[in-house]
């Protein structure tokens, strides 16, 4: 990374039909990736003024960005007072105590924490009973041959799990699911909705008293958990502070959710459209890894995070001033076609595959190893259990959020067995 100050920022010079605002268009939501490919054909390191961000589209600087920027970028409550925003400070109170805005060393120390429920060797153990919970949710549908992928069981699966990780009860997961669409709406696109201002200050103040309650009731009775790591933790002899273990409660509740929700339906419906892929699937199922691995960088369940430039920084030939926004595109890195040969085409058998959908380096979504023997399982299943799947015809319609890609209903119908007879 060179810090020379020699170039000269094109900040003023921005074609606008390559701003990630046009996201907001339902079209173009539906498809970003032609916008993707203009930004890497065109002008790969982007200033959008509409979101005052210098935004990076191919895969080698996405992963400079995310290995080497800060961060740190949630404003504090002080910086929202002295802008006359000061109503929004219940939201940042919370956001500047979450590791997800955090760098290391104070970063280091949450994310060990947390990660602890989340080991590889932990999230395999907990195989068997995932299949459990998700044959209780086919068992649920299969009489019916049809249902709603997204509401009766992309939400259920990694809601149920969540709830069990956190060491809250299964019976809260839907309100929990609720809080995390909230959640992640304000994360991904809330600059751009300001409307939903009251929304996200309710959501932030319910979700907090729930989880000081949950707190509340560790003490009185403690039961494993990421509530109950993050309660119990010393780091060289300090331990989290209140408001640091509900800031980070919330962020993995939601991140525990969220990724994997978009991976069972973003992944399906790519199955579906793909439908030479969905047959070499259901003909050898020991493909199901790697193309776990395909469905996530086809259709990334998270398509970008930002990042604060540490220093004045050359990337790409342009000058990133320090402190200036930039937005690590993920999912346009993972349809870069220097990194992979035919980005656009669904390849479950894709060989070194070292996709962007988790992020990389030190923010490496810890949920990874749970996330993807959450969509082992629900793929297997589905494909054993669901004979002859097909699309219902009927219009799909995206999550209206930027960052996070998913859809709002995926409407399925398949072969419902017939009555055994008497």
């Amino acid at each position: 990374m060179n810090t020379s100050p020699k170039l000269s920022s094109e900040m003023g010079a921005s074609d606008p039909s390559l701003s990630l605002y046009h996201l907001l268009d339902p079209a173009v939501l539906a498809n970003p990736y032609a916008l993707y490919r203009r930004l890497q054909t065109e002008d790969p390191v982007h200033w959008d003024p509409y979101l005052h961000a210098w935004v990076v589209s191919s895969y080698a600087d996405a992963v400079s960005v995310l290995q080497r920027f800060s961060a740190v970028r949630t404003p504090t409550p002080e910086q929202l007072t002295a802008l006359g925003l000061s109503e929004l400070n219940p939201i940042a109170r919370v956001l500047v105590n979450q590791m997800l805005f955090m760098d290391p060393p104070s970063h280091t120390r949450l994310r060990a924490l947390a990660a602890a429920a989340f080991t590889p060797a932990r999230a395999e153990a907990l195989r068997s009973h995932i299949q459990e919970i998700m044959d209780g949710l086919i068992d649920a549908v299969l009489p019916k041959g049809r249902m709603d992928l997204i509401a009766d069981l992309a939400d259920l699966l990694p809601a149920t799990v969540t709830a069990e990780l956190m060491g809250v009860p299964v019976a809260d997961r839907d309100q929990l699911k609720r809080w995390s669409k909230d959640f992640s709406e304000m994360l991904g696109n809330f600059q751009h909705n300001p409307g939903r201002g009251a929304l996200m200050l309710k959501t932030i103040e319910e979700m907090t008293a729930y989880f000081r309650a949950r707190l509340r009731e560790q003490e009185r009775q403690p039961r494993e958990g990421v509530i109950h790591a993050l309660m119990s933790a010393e780091i060289d002899g300090d331990r989290l502070s209140e408001a640091e273990v509900i800031a980070n409660s919330i962020i993995t509740m939601t991140g525990g959710q969220e990724t994997t929700t978009n991976l069972i339906g973003n992944g399906l419906l790519s199955l579906l459209r793909n439908p030479g892929e969905l047959a070499r699937l259901r003909s050898d199922p020991s493909l199901l890894p790697s193309a776990i691995e395909e469905l996530l960088r086809y259709e990334s369940p998270i398509q970008y995070t930002t990042r604060l430039a540490p220093a004045d920084v050359d990337l790409g030939g342009k000058l990133i001033r320090k402190r200036q926004a930039v937005i690590a595109l993920m999912g346009a890195a993972n349809r870069d076609p220097v990194q992979f040969a035919d980005p656009d085409h669904l390849d479950i058998t894709r060989q070194d595959n070292r996709h962007l959908a988790f992020a990389w380096a030190a923010h490496y979504c810890f949920g990874a190893p749970l996330a993807r023997v959450e969509g082992q399982v629900a793929f297997s299943t589905i494909l054993r259990r669901l004979p002859n799947l097909a699309l219902e015809p009927a219009s799909l319609v995206w999550r209206r959020n930027m960052a996070f890609r998913g859809l709002e209903a995926l409407p399925v119908a398949w072969e419902a067995a017939a009555p055994a007879a008497p």
